[in-house]
C-alpha cells in the first residue's frame, strides 16, 4: 500500500488545487474567533475587525466568522457525497468594555455549516481538565461574581448529505479492511473524550500562532470516518498533526497553511520519528485488543468470531476482515511525501484462543 501527502502554502478560502468532491474527510482546527492569540491574524485579513473588537465585539466576532465561512463553503465543495467535516473549535471567554462574556464559536460554525448544506450530527466534547489553583475566574467564594471555568472544546461532526455509499466490491473491501475493534468503537463514539492537550516543540513565535490538538484526536476521527486510501484534508494545517495521523492511518492527505513560518519541516530524522511513532501506536493498539480479549475470556464471556486473515479473536463479524499495516518507508518524491506500508506480521497479533 502507498499513500501520498501534499502540503500547500496558500489561503484555504480558495483551495483551487482540489477538485470538486475529491476529498472524503476534513479534519481541522481553525483560528478561534475572539481568542487573543488570533486577533492579529483576523485583523490582517479584515482591518475592520481590529477597530471593532473593543467598541463592538459582537460585530468583530461576526466578521471573524465571515472569514471562516468561506472555508466551510470550500470544504463542502471538495468533499465527496457522504464525506465528513470534523472541526475542533473552542468557545471564547473574554473581557471587553468592562464586561466578561462568552462568544459561542461552536454554535456559530454549526449554524453556518447547516445553511451551506451540511448535515449536523452529534458532536464530541473534548474535555481538557486543569488542576491549576488559579483557574477559577471572578470573586472567589462570594456569590454573584464568579464565572464557570471553561475546560472543554468541541469536535463538530458534519456530513455532506446522507450516508456514504460503497457501491462496488473494491470500495466494500477497503471499508471492511478499515474496521476498528468493538471495544474501540465503545470509546471513540462516546460524546465525551478526555484527552491531554498537545505540547509543541516549536520556536516561541511559531508556538504562539499554533493551536495543535493531540495526535489521538485526528487519529480517532480518521479511523471513524474514512477508509484506507481516502484523502484527508486539513485546511488549517499548522504543525501538521492531521497529516501525521493520516500517515499513521494509511490515508492520503492534503494540508493548506497560510503561514509558512509554522509549517512542519519533515526532514529525514522527522520522517523516521513519524514511522517509529506510527508503528508503536499500532503495536499498542493491537496489544490493547489482545489484553481486552484475554480479560473477556477470563471473565467467562464468549468471543464468537475470529479475524479471517490473522486468526485472532474479535467480538463482531464486522471485524473479521480488518487489516493492519505498519509503515515501511517514508520519503520525498519531488514535493510530495510518499509512504509505503507492509502488512503487519501475524506474530504481533497473537491472542488467547
Amino acid at each position: 500500500m502507498l499513500t501520498r501527502h501534499n502540503t500547500l502554502i496558500g489561503d484555504c478560502r480558495k483551495m483551487r488545487s482540489l477538485l470538486d468532491e475529491s476529498v472524503q474527510l476534513v479534519v481541522t482546527s481553525p483560528p478561534y474567533p475572539m481568542i487573543a492569540m488570533w486577533d492579529e491574524l483576523f485583523a490582517s485579513m479584515n482591518p475592520e475587525i481590529d477597530a471593532l473588537r473593543e467598541t463592538s465585539p459582537e460585530k468583530a466576532f461576526e466578521k471573524m466568522h465571515g472569514l471562516l465561512d468561506e472555508v466551510w463553503l470550500e470544504s463542502y465543495r471538495v468533499l465527496s457525497p457522504g464525506g465528513f467535516c470534523c472541526v475542533n473549535i473552542g468557545d471564547a471567554t473574554r473581557s471587553l468594555n468592562g464586561r466578561f462574556r462568552l462568544f459561542s464559536n461552536h454554535s456559530r460554525i454549526t449554524q453556518k455549516c447547516t445553511e451551506i448544506g451540511f448535515t449536523n450530527l452529534p458532536p464530541v466534547i473534548w474535555r481538557k481538565p486543569t488542576n491549576a489553583p488559579n483557574k477559577f475566574m471572578g470573586s472567589g467564594m462570594l456569590p454573584a461574581g464568579a464565572y464557570i471555568t471553561y475546560e472543554h472544546e468541541y469536535v463538530l461532526v458534519l456530513r455532506k448529505g446522507g450516508k456514504r455509499e460503497f457501491s462496488n466490491a473494491e470500495q466494500n473491501q477497503a471499508r471492511n479492511a478499515s474496521a476498528y475493534f468493538w471495544e474501540e468503537r465503545n470509546v471513540w463514539f462516546s460524546d465525551l473524550w478526555l484527552l491531554t492537550g498537545a505540547r509543541q516543540s516549536l520556536a516561541k513565535a511559531a508556538r504562539l500562532r499554533s493551536a495543535a490538538f493531540p495526535l489521538e484526536l485526528p487519529y480517532r476521527l480518521i479511523q471513524m470516518y474514512s477508509v484506507y486510501g481516502d484523502r484527508v484534508l486539513d485546511p488549517f494545517m499548522g504543525t501538521g498533526t492531521t497529516t501525521v495521523a493520516a500517515i499513521i492511518s494509511g490515508r492520503n492527505s492534503t494540508g493548506y497553511e497560510i503561514d509558512a513560518g509554522i509549517m512542519p519541516r519533515y526532514e529525514s530524522k522527522a520522517l523516521s520519528e513519524i514511522a517509529e511513532l506510527g508503528n508503536k501506536m499500532l503495536e499498542e493498539r493491537l496489544s490493547r485488543h489482545r489484553l481486552f480479549i484475554e480479560e473477556r475470556i477470563s471473565a467467562g464471556k464468549s468471543v464468537k468470531h475470529r479475524n479471517e486473515l490473522y486468526g485472532f479473536p474479535v467480538i463482531t463479524a464486522q471485524e473479521r476482515q480488518a487489516r493492519f499495516f505498519k509503515i515501511a518507508e517514508i520519503e520525498w518524491v519531488g514535493k510530495e511525501l510518499q509512504v509505503a506500508y507492509d502488512e503487519i506480521e501475524k506474530k504481533y497479533l497473537r491472542a488467547s484462543a
